[in-house]
């Protein structure tokens, strides 16, 4: 299902391309990611109070740009990005006009970036953790029929059942630039929600994973990148 990815990737409209990485990289690839980032980021960087975010929030932006600098053909130091009110990153500077368009997340150890061309995309990527899985979470953040569909699961399947709604539900609200802005618990992600693509993807055991893509998507390219 995940497969080795080319050199030169092509993507035509329709298509989505999600690649997974690991955070977890030698020192030396850590400080060539760190090249690559600008002032902001390295700044955003050293802002972390513990080591293991700060490595992690590098590999995570250096293994970004240096996917989107295959994408565009241009070097990962020379990717610029603008971001919307709510955070969301777009290409700027002389890429602005691409339509190309992306999305990034991670969790543990685990990040994911998605990538499709003319339309919006969101990813979101979680570890499974039974104890945040509760009835009382659900409540606050899911819809009615969401919470009754997760009520019916076996006592052993209602993390995963948890995660796959809460990972579609971010990756959604990824895609549409709102952030939680967007109240979780006024949509619903148990079914079809008109014009979009929403797909669970299946990473590696302990995580939940989804895709949202505005829009119908005919082919999905799954990658396993190593930097």
């Amino acid at each position: 299902m995940w497969s080795e990815p080319p050199t030169s990737p092509s993507l035509q409209s329709g298509e989505a391309h999600v690649w997974r990485t690991s955070l977890e990289q030698p020192q030396e690839r850590v400080d060539e990611f760190l090249r690559t980032l600008d002032d902001d980021e390295r700044a955003r960087a050293s802002r972390f109070h513990f080591e293991k975010h700060r490595r992690n929030f590098v590999v995570g932006r250096g293994v970004l740009r240096l996917l989107l600098a295959r994408y565009l053909g241009t070097r990962a130091q020379d990717v610029r990005f603008e971001y919307g009110a709510h955070g969301k990153p777009v290409l700027a500077g002389e890429h602005r006009a691409e339509s190309l368009r992306f999305n990034a997340s991670h969790s543990g150890e685990m990040a994911l970036y998605a990538f499709v061309r003319d339309r919006e995309v969101g990813v979101d990527v979680e570890v499974i953790k039974g104890d945040f899985a509760t009835e009382e979470i659900a409540e606050r953040f899911f819809s009615a029929p969401e919470i009754k569909l997760l009520s019916a699961l076996p006592v052993t399947e209602k993390p995963a059942g948890f995660f796959r709604c809460w990972t579609r539900k971010e990756a959604y609200i990824k895609a549409i630039g709102s952030g939680l802005s967007h109240p979780l618990d006024q949509f619903d992600v148990t079914v079809e929600i008109p014009g979009w693509s929403i797909l669970d993807l299946d990473v590696e055991a302990g995580y939940a994973a989804a895709l949202a893509v505005d829009g119908l998507i005919h082919e999905l390219h799954r990658f396993h990148f190593n930097p």
